[in-house]
């Protein structure tokens, strides 16, 4: 294996990829993304509805959990993301917002203005071509069609009341990730299954990294940390940039005491309603096992059918306030999930859930005794005002789908049921609330980091993923990904040529 190059880019991911695909535009430029686990060349990550499968991968998946949170019944709340090539991209629903034009112009940094950020959104779509899913459910269909005064053939949007079927970055029935549209046609080097113990440095510049199993690797234009919200601080911690005091106490020498590493953690709550009724959406039911059962050879030889379902099929924006803007997202799945311990059950229904676009809740991420498992304490409901704007979005829900066009296919609501309202319905979510999986913000633009994403007081060393938003976007956070990746990567880029020239 090559252990010398130009840039190393940590995490195969969203962002990496996009990352590996600016650097490897620079003339002669030798770039090597380093991924922890291995390859997406799996049946599952390009079968859309392979997603349910891999979300109990304990191989693709790195399974992360929270730590108990207090405001939120003293629960562990899992956190889920991706640990192979395309990273959380290879077994997500592939939905695709880039968020609103004010959620960049509120971060106040110079080059992530709306107007700038749109125009890189263009560049990343070009590659991505995401597009509306082909073959949704009719109950997905039917969704789209709660707010008359939307076009039900146009993907809902944050920046106001709507609603439809979700616009994904699909290619013919199969999943496209950030690793088919940037890595495999930047012709970068790719080393998987190679987790990164710590960064290697002369006097304050960054030269390298150190794997788990102690290969060195060298990067003489430096390096770029990609591998997500959870991953990339601890990177940074392990190799002595962080928190100090937490540092020295975990037995690791201070670099740069930097306490924004691992603040500012935040993601999107989410509280689901779930609907149980013959003939309403899919299911495990007698009549539907035929079709389950010809689905793969269906998808196999047409690219169609269920399989071709990402499972969040469509969904809606509105708001609970006075406000004009929606503080509210809708994921509408058609499909009967279980809510008593197991996410199959028998039967057929479908499940639409509320999600809080901008929370205020701010928590940490920290080093536990095991440098390599993380503390993530999302403070879910620190803040009391997201668990009641949470108690509004449930109420709203109710009330636009009483409203949906679902005709025969309406089903009674199973969980928690509409009897439950008022401040039991307050203690459902407080106790049954997960996340969207969307963390965010624990390496700051604006904070641990200036606005090219380079890390203060350190040379030849960026960060590029969701970890570098100073507040998260109000929608699904895969495509600001990208587009961050993209971004950053030019700068990465632009700063090497500069030094050559």
């Amino acid at each position: 294996m090559t252990r010398d190059y130009d840039h190393i880019v940590v995490g195969g991911g969203s962002a990496g990829c996009a990352v590996a695909a600016r650097l490897a535009e620079r003339p002669n430029a030798r770039v090597c993304v380093i991924e922890a686990g291995p390859s997406d060349r799996d049946i599952r990550v390009k079968v859309p509805f392979g997603l349910v499968n891999l979300m109990r991968s304990d191989v693709r998946n790195w399974k992360r959990e929270t730590v108990p949170m207090a405001a939120a019944g003293d629960r562990r709340v899992s956190v889920p993301r991706g640990r192979m090539l395309g990273g959380s991209g290879s077994i997500n629903s592939m939905v695709w917002f880039r968020g609103t034009r004010a959620d960049f112009d509120a971060w106040g940094l110079p080059g992530w203005d709306s107007d700038t950020v749109w125009r890189a959104f263009e560049a990343v779509e070009a590659r991505m071509t995401p597009a509306r899913l082909p073959h949704p459910h009719p109950l997905s269909d039917a969704f789209g069609r709660v707010f008359p005064a939307n076009d039900p053939q146009a993907p809902p949007t944050p920046e106001r009341q709507s609603a439809g079927v979700f616009h994904t970055n699909m290619r013919n029935g199969a999943r496209w990730s950030a690793a088919d549209g940037f890595l495999r046609p930047s012709g970068a080097d790719v080393v998987t299954d190679a987790e990164v113990d710590h960064l290697t440095f002369d006097g304050d510049r960054v030269t390298g990294v150190v794997l788990r199993d102690g290969r060195a690797l060298q990067a003489r234009a430096g390096v770029v940390l990609s591998a997500g919200s959870i991953e990339s601080p601890m990177i940074l911690m392990r190799s002595g940039i962080g928190p100090g005091a937490d540092l020295t106490r975990n037995g690791i020498d201070v670099r740069i005491d930097a306490p924004g590493v691992g603040a500012n953690l935040h993601d999107h709550p989410g509280f689901g309603l779930h609907f149980k009724g013959r003939g309403s959406g899919y299911g495990l039911t007698l009549g539907q096992l035929p079709a389950w059962a010809l689905s793969p050879l269906q998808w196999l030889l047409t690219r169609t059918g269920r399989l071709t379902s990402n499972t969040v099929e469509a969904g809606a924006f509105y708001s609970v306030t006075d406000s004009a803007v929606p503080d509210i997202q809708t994921h509408f799945l058609p499909f009967l999930m279980g809510w008593q311990g197991r996410a199959i059950i028998w039967g057929s229904g479908y499940f639409a859930d509320v999600c809080l676009c901008q929370p205020r809740s701010r928590g940490r991420l920290a080093m536990g005794r095991d440098r390599y498992k993380p503390l993530i304490d999302l403070n879910l409901f620190g803040d009391a005002w997201d668990l009641d704007m949470m108690v509004k979005g449930v109420e709203r829900l109710r009330q636009v789908l009483d409203t949906a066009p679902f005709g025969a296919r309406r089903a009674p609501e199973g969980f928690p049921g509409k009897a439950v309202t008022g401040d039991a319905l307050r203690e459902a979510i407080r106790t049954r609330a997960g996340t969207a999986y969307h963390p965010v913000g624990t390496v700051a633009l604006g904070g641990p980091l200036d606005a090219h994403g380079a890390v203060r007081g350190i040379g030849n060393l960026w960060v590029a993923d969701a970890s570098v938003m100073p507040r998260i976007t109000s929608a699904n956070t895969n495509a600001p990904s990208m587009m961050i990746g993209w971004q950053i990567g030019g700068h990465v880029a632009a700063a090497a040529e500069r030094k050559a020239a």
